[in-house]
């Protein structure tokens, strides 16, 4: 019954999502070429908000928990399984005062509205996972910008998404030049729970009534640990904290 009901819902959904990508696409355009990165910023999180929100007509609802845990002022590596697209609108809007970015595939860096323009111009980096020669320099960057501006990189070792929830191993190349490159961050270890859900029937219909929940487990500081214990534990903290069901 679900799956029927979800049909027409999920189609005026993704007017919805559609509209909302096309009418900001022009808003952060002008507000980074006129106004600077900050009014850029401020864009695309309004953007996020909405995505956020469009979604509470397929009856998602979102917690996110642990916020309080963050440290302020120190650069951030955000370490998170990886469920759906909208674990990043969550992340983006309820994270967004520590400024996140993402390393993305380059195939997102052109052709979707907003979407595109925001890794573009917006801090994140695209990478091309068949070529580390590309890849690695390009994570090194974004490290260093973490570094000096204090805000935070998300990264997802996962490499893809889980399409039950089920955590995949994790992959160290990224994680460990972001530690080598910004040896003053703290890693946050994120657990999300559920996206997986809204994805459970494939592309369309969605899946309805899905309870997301983001939670932030003890972030701790990277310098003078060595990489080994830093990937263990991140990886420890990170899945303890996803539930399978």
């Amino acid at each position: 019954m679900e799956k029927i009901i979800s049909y027409p819902i999920s189609a005026v959904y993704y007017i919805l999502f559609l509209l909302t990508l096309v009418v900001f696409h022009p808003i952060q355009w002008i507000c980074f070429n006129v106004f600077g990165y900050h009014a850029h910023k401020k864009s695309v999180d309004i953007l996020n908000l909405f995505l956020v929100r469009g979604t509470f007509l397929l009856g998602t609802t979102y917690k996110f928990k642990g916020l309080e845990k963050i440290p302020a002022g120190v650069p951030l590596i955000i370490v998170a399984n990886h469920q759906s697209m909208y674990d990043i609108p969550a992340i983006i809007w309820f994270m967004r005062k520590f400024h996140p970015k993402f390393i993305s595939k380059k195939e997102l860096g052109k052709g979707i509205p907003s979407v595109s323009y925001n890794l573009r111009h917006g801090g994140s980096v695209l990478i091309d996972r068949k070529d580390p020669k590309q890849a690695l320099p390009a994570i090194k960057g974004m490290a260093e910008y973490i570094e000096k501006h204090t805000r935070s990189a998300v990264i997802f070792p996962e490499g893809t998404r889980s399409k039950t929830g089920v955590p995949k191993r994790f992959s160290e190349n990224g994680l460990k030049i972001l530690c080598k490159y910004a040896p003053s961050a703290y890693i946050v270890p994120l657990s999300i729970n559920n996206s997986w859900k809204i994805f459970k029937y494939g592309q369309f219909p969605l899946g309805l009534g899905n309870r997301l929940t983001f939670t932030v487990q003890e972030p701790f500081a990277i310098k003078n640990i060595p990489f080994e214990e830093v990937m263990e534990r991140t990886e420890r903290e990170v899945t303890q904290g996803i539930k399978n069901n």
